[in-house]
């Protein structure tokens, strides 16, 4: 009997205040056959909304570009103002392979979903992470740089030629960066200051470009409700990086200016072990197994 191959499906879409189209967006995935709708946190800061989907494949790729073709309508980059930065109405989609299916099939999917999304929606896309088509083009910092209102002069350049999909911007929905990935943990850590030089410093020091950590990808952002900035990261391989490991570095980066880590969060779902190990950490816990975890045992 075949094994049912299960894929997750983590689209960032660029709209996180009008609850109206948050859900018109998020609604293509929901009540289908072979999707199941997990998560989905709004940010109004960041003015994102991330989704997390997991189900069959195909079926996570044809709600995926139903959902797509909401936010392209719904969505104008033109008037879109947001502490993260971002350079498409949807601006990328990833796609992990969760169970029976390996990294070479999530990167097939990708592809897919990329060709037949350049051609329904006449979208600029590039492929990133392990998609990706050069080197260059494996980080999504190095696509994204130059945001939206840079793409239109650096889309232009042979070099920056989109892997699918007209080499011009969509005029209202910019361009898609498309690929397969690990498991990412959105991870935030909160800093008692309103200060965002010291954020984008210590979020400097902290990241792989810069020479920090080699799975962490980071950014100062600033939470004005608060009144506190954060940095803001990206942890690309969670069981290389761990969470604590970052954690402590901010810490140790924010002592120098004398600033407190007030509190940090995780944007959308986390892979428990990612937890375990953080915890196990903190509590010097030794010889610990994931079979220790009662959950598990109850699942088997």
């Amino acid at each position: 009997m075949a094994m049912t191959k299960i894929v997750e499906c983590v689209p960032n879409f660029s709209e996180g205040r009008d609850l109206d189209k948050i859900e018109k967006i998020v609604n293509p995935f929901r009540g289908k056959e072979g999707v199941k709708l997990l998560d989905y946190s709004r940010d109004v800061d960041h003015n994102r909304v991330v989704v997390t989907v997991v189900g069959e494949p195909q079926a996570v790729k044809e709600a995926m570009l139903e959902a797509m073709g909401v936010a392209i309508e719904v969505i104008d980059m033109r008037n879109h103002k947001g502490e993260h930065p971002r350079m498409g109405a949807v601006d990328v989609v990833p796609f992990i392979p969760v169970k029976n299916m390996t990294m070479t099939e999530a990167v097939e999917l990708s592809k897919e979903f990329a060709r037949e999304a350049s051609e329904k929606y006449n979208l600029p896309i590039f492929l990133y992470e392990k998609s990706a088509t050069s080197p260059d083009r494996e980080n999504l910092a190095n696509i994204r740089k130059g945001e939206f209102e840079g793409m239109f002069e650096k889309i232009k350049q042979p070099e920056w030629k989109p892997d699918f999909g007209p080499q011009e911007v969509h005029p209202t929905a910019g361009v898609t960066a498309v690929g397969a990935r690990m498991p990412l943990v959105a991870f935030n850590v909160n800093l008692g200051t309103n200060n965002i030089e010291i954020a984008n410093k210590i979020a400097r020091n902290v990241r792989f470009l810069n020479g920090g950590l080699r799975y962490c990808k980071a950014i100062g952002v600033e939470l004005k409700d608060r009144g506190i900035v954060q940095v803001s990261m990206n942890m690309t391989d969670y069981t290389k990086t761990a969470l604590y490991r970052a954690f402590e570095l901010i810490k140790v980066e924010a002592r120098r200016y004398g600033v407190p880590v007030i509190g940090s969060e995780i944007i959308g779902l986390v892979p428990m072990e990612a937890l375990i190990d953080t915890a196990v950490y903190y509590l010097g816990v030794e010889d610990f197994s994931m079979d220790q975890i009662l959950e598990n045992r109850i699942m088997e």
